[in-house]
């Protein structure tokens, strides 16, 4: 009877020590590795932002390659010069009405 009780005992301490490294290697890999779930986390939120940042400039890429078309033709680039930089041909006046 006496060797039951401390065969049971042995494998309980076998059991509750298995269990014990079994949580640790679990807290061990979800937080504390380099290769962690919580690092997976943020580098997938990492490229999220970046791959909307690339998204945004490719659209103003798109749009400068558009106004530079615009701007070869010597019309629209006059145009463009009276408009944002106020220049003004001679012996031009040129009246700004403010809304």
């Amino acid at each position: 009877m006496n060797r039951l009780k401390n065969s049971f005992k042995k494998q309980n301490a076998y059991r509750i020590a298995y269990i014990s490294i079994g949580v640790l290697f679990l807290f061990w890999i979800l937080f504390l590795d380099s290769h962690s779930w919580l690092t997976h986390q943020e580098l997938n939120s990492e490229i999220e932002t970046l791959q909307q940042r690339k998204k945004n400039l490719l659209e103003s890429i798109d749009k400068d390659k558009k106004a530079i078309e615009q701007l070869n033709n010597l019309d629209s680039l006059e145009k463009y010069a009276r408009e944002h930089y106020g220049h003004k041909k001679e012996g031009e006046t040129v009246f700004i009405i403010e809304d």
